[in-house]
């Protein structure tokens, strides 16, 4: 260290997410760059330090933001930190309106809501953190005076998922909110990027097996193969769609995956965690029919030959046959994969549903210093 940044003062950063494992993702990510961020946008003369941490601080759904902030705070204070941002998946709202990030002057901390940013949460929570450092160190401040540049609507625009900054009465405290149309859209895509389809996909593969299981049978049975002639574009449509919405329906009754209002859980927030874990099961599932497809597709041009098939459905056939025998089979097999979704581990559907958080591998709080 040159003798100019030993007599550069130091502002430590804390930067603390909320299980589970995808806020803490998102936090070793943020972190890796966040000093140069701080550096090129809030203040050159200044030593950033960034630390991180996660395990103390768990999203209360009975507490919403508040309670979020107090932790924070908390934790700020016995890691003596000058400011804290803490990034969590749990979806909050402000008079029924998605709410992007809270900011508090007083307890010089905020919160900011994963969910709300959309698709591109990364990009976005990159943009918006050193804006928050920003508005909590000036706000924090005996001189509450805002640098060039630093209104509060430049502020909004920089990051999409921002509509508007609204005040608490006290000029410290700061609401970051959504649209209301446009914000829920947001909101419930965000919430669908943190619950990783993919991870539902990959821990239902026994539902797989068991529809490979079924297809295998139908492909070897000639009564299927004549049903399937009589079947229009329509019908088969229908027969996918009720498989597939049936599917989705046993796996969250037969695995308790329906959120209910209760003390702890305000109906809005049980309704978003059911939307959020009935999209990603609906998606999970739909990529597994699409892999049905075409496994069952292929399957049926190997094993059946033409002549067979123009035998028992008495006229030439050509590649659409084949393909809606697929679509025939992989619809009927998928009821088939809905038995076999009974054998799967509970604790790994049960990671698809949005309100469960089980604790990854290796649970513990890093302090670094």
């Amino acid at each position: 260290m040159t003798r100019g940044e030993q007599h550069r003062p130091e502002i430590v950063v804390g930067v603390v997410a909320t299980p589970p494992d995808h806020p803490a993702q998102a936090a070793a990510r943020l972190t890796a760059d966040l000093a140069g961020r701080l550096t090129e946008r809030v203040d050159r003369d200044v030593r950033w330090r960034v630390r991180q941490g996660w395990g103390e601080v768990a999203p209360r759904r009975d507490g919403g933001v508040e309670a979020l902030l107090d932790d924070t705070a908390r934790r700020r204070t016995d890691e003596r930190w000058d400011v804290a941002i803490c990034l969590t998946d749990l979806p909050l709202h402000t008079e029924r309106i998605p709410l992007v990030a809270r900011s508090s002057a007083r307890r010089r901390v905020a919160v900011v809501s994963l969910p709300a940013l959309g698709l591109g949460q990364l990009r976005a929570v990159r943009t918006a953190v050193p804006d928050l450092v920003d508005r909590l160190l000036t706000d924090g401040s005996d001189d509450r005076g805002a640098r060039p540049g630093q209104a509060q609507t430049g502020r909004s625009s920089r990051v999409a998922a921002v509509h508007r900054v609204v005040g608490d009465g006290d000029p410290g405290e700061l609401h970051y909110v959504a649209s209301r149309l446009i914000g829920r859209i947001r909101l419930l895509t965000g919430m669908v990027r943190a619950n990783r389809p993919g991870r539902a996909l990959l821990g239902l593969s026994k539902l797989l097996v068991g529809a490979f299981g079924t297809a295998a049978i139908g492909l070897a049975n000639s009564s299927v193969w004549q049903l399937s002639e009589g079947l229009d574009p329509l019908r088969l449509t229908v027969i996918m769609l009720i498989a597939l919405i049936g599917l989705v329906t046993w796996l969250i009754v037969a695995h308790d995956l329906w959120e209910k209002p209760d003390r702890d859980t305000p109906a809005e927030l049980a309704r978003l965690f059911n939307w959020g874990t009935t999209v990603t099961l609906a998606l999970a599932t739909a990529v597994s029919y699409l892999l049905l497809f075409a496994g069952t597709g292929l399957a049926a041009a190997l094993l059946i030959d033409p002549s067979v098939l123009e035998k028992v459905v008495q006229r030439p056939v050509d590649i659409a046959d084949y393909l809606t025998l697929a679509w025939l089979i992989s619809s009927l097999a998928t009821v088939g994969g809905a038995i076999g979704s009974g054998l799967e581990d509970e604790e790994t559907v049960r990671a698809a549903a949005y309100g469960h958080h089980p604790e990854p591998d290796g649970w513990r709080d890093e302090k670094d210093g």
